[in-house]
């Protein structure tokens, strides 16, 4: 078998596989995810032993640590893995909701329900944990799912979906519901995006350059995950103690991520007490800062910021600060470099809070919170299956709802159109 034939029968599979998942109860499919998260935890050391051979791979290839770190599948990442199921059973079944009904004044009740979005296809990068994610809420949506991950993680991704597939079939559901793509060509992905018969959207993961490759070339609607450039805009009457320890958490806790903060915003009229205060904490953190001309006036030993930083997503330990006259001055900059990601404010003006809130054309938009929280899960929607940067049809972490779609439905007592 070719490959273009293989991933045509993978689509094929999952097309069938769609058409039943649609139909199972939401008990039965609560019951698989649980047993994914049994599973799961169950096969521990296998999954250890498959995620070191990709480590491996990735430590001779000289991969960055940012890298290695998504890649990485210790007992902590599998537990996390096992309770984002978990939480995922949990949650409300949007299948089958009604969303609203009106009546017409000749009778009929229309309404709408939802139902859902069909063959899912994820394009994504390194993360093992993405293939658990977007199974379990592909799953909970009542959705079949093709994953396609990243060849540095091909021997956890292969692992991890033996194991969920092996619960689905424990289960009595279809196994097809649930499929890897197993081949690490490039080319895979290509026949991927012309599965238009097949797959109904398709949702990329990772760098901008794979975005980018997944728009140009599918056949298929795509939403969009571009990169996280976010920012935090510190006000000049903002709780200064509480301004540094939002923004060591948003640009440290985990700089290789999407949520991390990259861009710090800082109101003139606290810029020279502000400064050297996060200086000196993000310096032991070991992060590098790279200034605008008023930032290097508080802190000349910094390097200047270029052209090219403003808008960069670095996915390290580097971060760009600008000193602003005024909180406008700090949207527009949003506006002009931001993604669209998630942005914060740190502010003690409740109408500064409400301007930042209206005014940032963002998916997420925080006050007095880390950039850190703009996470399916954090958020309280579960696991998430990505955060889209684009409004259609989702805008922001994408939950169960953003996997499923509307259709309308009448109840009528003999109508006619005349």
């Amino acid at each position: 078998m070719s490959l273009k034939e293989e991933i045509q029968n993978i689509g094929r599979r999952a097309r069938k596989a769609a058409l039943q998942m649609a139909r199972i109860e939401t008990a039965v499919k609560n019951q698989a995810l649980m047993r994914m998260a049994d599973s799961l935890l169950a096969s521990r050391e296998t999954l250890r032993g498959e995620n070191e051979k990709d480590l491996n791979s990735a430590r001779e290839k000289k991969l960055s640590h940012a890298m290695i770190d998504r890649l990485t599948l210790g007992d902590s990442a599998v537990k996390e893995m096992a309770n984002g199921l978990r939480e995922v059973a949990n949650l409300a079944d949007p299948v089958g909701e009604v969303v609203r009904m009106w009546k017409r004044p000749n009778g009929l009740q229309v309404g709408r329900v939802r139902i859902p979005l069909g063959v899912i296809g994820i394009v994504y990068e390194s993360r093992p944990n993405v293939t658990v994610d977007a199974a379990g809420l592909c799953l909970k949506s009542g959705n079949a799912v093709i994953l396609r991950g990243g060849s540095e993680a091909i021997h956890s991704n292969r692992a991890i979906s033996a194991i969920l597939q092996s619960a689905l079939k424990e289960k009595g559901l279809p196994i097809d519901a649930v499929q890897l793509i197993p081949r690490i060509e490039r080319e895979a992905v290509y026949e991927m995006l012309c599965l238009e018969d097949s797959i109904d959207v398709i949702i990329p993961r990772g760098g901008e350059e794979l975005i980018r490759f997944v728009v140009e070339n599918s056949k298929i609607p795509v939403i969009k995950h571009y990169k996280g450039v976010c920012h935090i805009y510190v006000d000049e009457n903002a709780d200064l103690k509480m301004a540094e320890k939002i923004c060591i958490n948003a640009k440290v806790q985990r700089p290789g991520v999407c949520n991390a903060m990259e861009t710090l915003l800082v109101h003139e009229g606290v810029a020279s007490r502000f400064l050297p205060r996060i200086y000196k904490s993000l310096e032991e953190k070991g992060v590098e800062l790279r200034g605008c001309p008023r930032a290097l006036e508080a802190l000349p030993h910094i390097r200047a910021a270029g052209p090219d930083d403003w808008g960069r997503e670095y996915l390290e330990l580097i971060l760009s600060v600008k000193v602003v006259s005024n909180i406008d001055e700090a949207i527009e900059h949003i506006e002009t470099y931001g993604s669209m990601h998630t942005d914060a404010i740190i502010t003690a003006s409740y109408e500064r809070a409400q301007k930042f809130l209206k005014d940032v054309n963002s998916s997420c938009v925080f006050v007095n919170a880390s950039t850190r929280f703009s996470d399916g899960q954090q958020l309280g929607l579960g696991a998430e299956i990505g955060i889209s940067t684009t409004k259609l049809h989702a805008f922001g972490p994408m939950g169960l709802e953003e996997l499923t779609t509307t259709k309308f439905i009448a109840y009528g007592d003999g109508q006619i159109r005349e």
